[in-house]
């Protein structure tokens, strides 16, 4: 597929940036982030802005466009994807590399001294905004808000905002009530001496008030902000999204949520400010336009108590993450079983394959839909970390090459998101190699043990030793926390070479992705992917009483014994994968059986066969 054609576009924009009538004075340099007003990984389609005006459509990057530069920075998951992607109007910085400036630098030496950079104040964190703007500063520059997005004033056909339907989800999944968990947000208001605090990320406004939606996909999340007060509760949103049952959920029991136009926010945290004269909680990921709502005498910025609650999953939660993630280990079976006879047919398809996985999850109880665009891809589109198959690249699946599979599923108990690498040929010496180097850091992951509220970026350097032993390694991280019906990408802790500034250390009852992997541009891919539960780790000792952790692995899919070079293991890393696949066996083979499908369960037994 070309990329897009993106001149006439930024011939637009730049005009747009001399207008006096859209902008509040000439700008110099526009930044165009990723998120929505959210500030949302995965965003709906009227909010890709960086997408439609650079053509690249990973979900992290931001592009800045001067006068006579356009530059699109983003991290090492998606550089083969944007160098396909954009045109030659655009400069490709690669983020990690040691070379590539940060945004702020490379706009203090492209722009003369005293030059003016624009950005709509919705769509950037106030603490990137912080940073940037001092650093701009330091180099003659300033930053402005552009209260009217600039590309959107381009954008002719712009999809409208969705309003899909918003649905209570039962206690029985979630575990708490709304009125259980507002009580712990105001225990956490009393704690910092705060009146109230405002809540701007759509997943943990579905997670406080036990709501989900719909209206980006992939993420049972709506557009929405919530307010707690000491006395009062509130969510804007659209009231049309809420069905019936949803309102009434919110009015019953001691929780008494009050609805709100979703315009009204600002409105409301003014009325507030006027009756009380307490601080006010803004979460530090909040945009700047929200957060510059609240003065900064009367602002309390750091990350929302939400988020901490949502990333430790209570007994119910842990229940139903484990209890799907069985259920999609079945479907996972039943497809890998029916594609290995149908690779050395040659008739299906990275799309094909996709489809066919697809239904056999819709089959599972509690299915509501994917959790992110299934990445089916074969031999060097495997290489492309976030790849997603079209009608230009979709590649037939066969016995020559590698297959790389990275899916998920949505459930109303829990989310999942599972990565298997298979080879129905015969693979290659280094592809073996590359496979169990990538298996010894999975393994040398999930078997650590370390100390309470360990810091997530501590642990990565596990997952790439045996591949640093031999000068490889990977480019993106190599842990991210799930949610529980929610998004399947969740911080705020998260394991990578890069320190999460928010990470309030590694507790039980976290759940997150063990992931290592390898590419070769053009040649092939390699990732395992397994999702972990925190959990008490026995040991001999007790430094200070500090309390030690490990992990449980709750994916039960198997790890194809063909693409594995025993000899690069250890015993104990045999061991490990053999007892791994005893408890597949065991407990998705049980499964597989009540569900009737004996050609699964014929193939897990195959495949979960000891290694010597």
């Amino acid at each position: 597929m070309a990329p897009k054609n993106t001149t006439q576009l930024l011939t637009k924009l730049r005009a747009l940036m001399k207008n006096t009538a859209h902008v509040p004075r000439q700008i110099h340099a526009y930044i165009v982030p990723s998120g929505d007003a959210h500030q949302s990984e995965y965003i709906a389609p009227c909010d890709q802005r960086r997408a439609f005006i650079s053509g690249f459509t990973g979900s992290a990057g931001t592009a800045i466009i001067t006068e006579k530069d356009a530059a699109l920075w983003t991290d090492g998951r998606y550089f083969l994807q944007a160098t396909q992607e954009m045109d030659d109007n655009w400069t490709l910085m690669k983020q990690g590399l040691p070379k590539t400036p940060s945004e702020a630098k490379w706009l203090n030496k492209t722009l003369d001294v005293g030059s003016v950079i624009g950005v709509d104040p919705y769509l950037l964190e106030a603490d990137v905004w912080r940073d940037l703007s001092r650093e701009l500063q330091g180099g003659g520059h300033s930053i402005i808000a552009v209260p009217e997005n600039l590309i959107d004033l381009i954008w002719t056909d712009r999809p409208p905002r969705p309003a899909e339907c918003v649905v209570p989800l039962e206690e029985k999944y979630t575990g708490r009530s709304i009125g259980d968990k507002l009580k712990s947000v105001r225990q956490e208001l009393d704690e910092e001496n705060a009146f109230m605090i405002i809540i701007t990320a759509l997943d943990e406004v579905a997670y406080l008030y036990n709501l989900r939606g719909s209206d980006i996909e992939y993420n049972p999340v709506f557009f929405s902000y919530a307010a707690v007060t000491q006395d009062e509760a509130a969510l804007f949103i659209n009231k049309s999204q809420l069905t019936a049952a949803a309102i009434e959920s919110l009015s019953n029991g001691d929780c008494k949520v009050t609805i709100h136009p979703y315009e009204d926010l600002d409105k409301f945290v003014n009325e507030q400010m006027a009756l009380h004269f307490g601080k006010i909680w803004v979460c530090n990921h909040s945009s700047q336009a929200i957060t510059q709502l609240v003065p900064k005498d009367r602002r309390l910025s750091k990350l929302s108590p939400v988020a901490v609650m949502k990333a430790i999953k209570n007994p119910t939660e842990i229940k139903g993450m484990e209890s799907c993630h069985l259920r999609d280990a079945a479907a996972l079976c039943r497809y890998f079983a029916w594609l290995e006879k149908e690779a050395a047919r040659g008739t299906q398809t990275e799309i094909s394959g996709a489809d066919q996985l697809q239904k056999f999850r819709e089959e599972l109880d509690d299915f509501v839909g994917l959790s992110f665009s299934t990445i089916s891809s074969v031999g060097p589109n495997a290489a492309i970390v976030h790849y997603k198959p079209s009608m230009e690249t979709d590649a037939r699946i066969t016995t020559k090459d590698v297959y790389l599979c990275d899916s998920g599923g949505q459930y109303k108990d829990g989310t999942t998101d599972v990565t298997r690498t298979l080879h129905f040929g015969t693979p290659s010496k280094f592809l073996q190699e590359c496979f169990t180097r990538v298996l010894k850091g999975v393994i040398s992951v999930a078997t650590c043990i370390f100390p309470t509220k360990t810091k997530g970026n501590c642990l990565d350097s596990f997952a790439r030793k045996a591949l640093w032993d031999v000068g490889l390694d990977y480019g993106h991280g190599t842990g991210h926390g799930i949610g529980m019906y929610l998004n399947v990408h969740e911080g705020p802790m998260g394991v990578s070479w890069r320190s999460f500034p928010d990470d309030p250390g590694l507790q039980e009852g976290m759940f997150l992705s063990d992931e290592p992997g390898y590419y070769e541009d053009g040649k092939f891919g390699v990732r395992i992917e397994n999702i972990v539960r925190i959990v008490k780790a026995e040991t001999e000792h007790n430094f200070r009483e500090r309390g030690f952790l490990t992990f449980k692995t709750v994916t039960m899919v198997p790890i194809q014994a063909k693409l594995i070079d025993p000899a690069l293991l250890t015993k104990k890393e045999v061991e490990w994968l053999n007892a791994y696949h005893a408890e597949c066996r065991e407990k998705v083979g049980e499964l597989l059986l009540q569900q009737g499908h004996k050609e699964a369960y014929t193939w897990l037994l195959k495949e979960t066969e000891p290694i010597g």
